[in-house]
């Protein structure tokens, strides 16, 4: 029988210890594999802090007024008319101030418009959503109210009552803004761009004179704050003029 020893000359590598890696290069390891976890959960954070300030942390209106037109109206504007429209309200919600929101759908009702279908669409969704809440716009700025009232239905006659089904009769619905000596008498100043990517200036007064104010209609049970938006249209249009029945735009 044969036997097969190992040579006494025959020499092994032995093997490498492990590779030492210093803290700099585990670090760089980890975030090479850890990376994209990282960033979305960061990012969940960062939108999850947003909604609970937005929830929680953001001062809340006390009113809603609407703004349906077919495009924003400046930021100028908007904020002079938020502070004067304040002096006309009372503070509901007890945080001590009397905060009035502008909330803005810019959705044209005329037939040739060249807007956007898609952007129209989400717009007058949203604007459908708003008018489902209780607490949501209840006085409204109207670039076209023929138009809001065809699509809606959602406007009250003037002095308070409610319009029967498919009524079409605008006119007795809201007041021109131009019309309201309290509205026309407003400090509203003057507003720098039209929209963001313009430097046109104007009046705030002149831009709002042929826009109309109109109120929604309350089908719903009567609550705290349909009674405090209707003591604020009453002091909105104290003494202003009513429409001719055969008013157009």
């Amino acid at each position: 029988m044969a036997w097969v020893t190992k040579s006494s000359t025959e020499e092994y590598a032995a093997p490498e210890p492990p590779k030492q890696y210093t803290p700099k290069q585990k670090a760089g390891n980890w975030w090479h594999y850890h990376k994209v976890i990282v960033v979305v959960a960061v990012l969940l954070v960062i939108a999850l802090t947003w909604t609970l300030y937005d929830i929680f942390g953001r001062p809340q209106a006390d009113y809603h007024v609407g703004w349906v037109g077919a495009a924003d109206l400046p930021a100028d504007t908007v904020s002079a008319l938020e502070e004067q429209l304040a002096a006309f309200g009372r503070d509901l919600n007890g945080d001590g101030r009397v905060l009035v929101t502008v909330d803005q759908f810019p959705y044209d009702f005329s037939a040739d418009t060249q807007a956007d279908p898609t952007y129209q669409m989400a717009i007058y969704t949203r604007l459908e959503g708003d008018l489902a809440l209780s607490d949501g716009c209840y006085i409204f700025l109207l670039q076209d109210p023929e138009g809001f009232q065809q699509m809606t239905g959602a406007l009250q006659y003037t002095d308070g009552t409610l319009p029967p089904d498919a009524s079409t009769d605008w006119q007795r619905m809201v007041y021109r803004w131009g019309d309201c000596p309290v509205l026309a008498g407003l400090d509203l100043g003057e507003y720098t761009g039209l929209t963001t990517v313009d430097d046109i200036t104007g009046s705030s007064q002149e831009l709002l004179a042929n826009v109309y104010i109109g109120r929604r209609g309350n089908w719903q049970q009567e609550n705290e704050y349909y009674a405090a938006c209707d003591a604020m249209w009453d002091a909105l249009t104290a003494g202003a003029a009513a429409l001719p029945a055969d008013s157009a735009e």
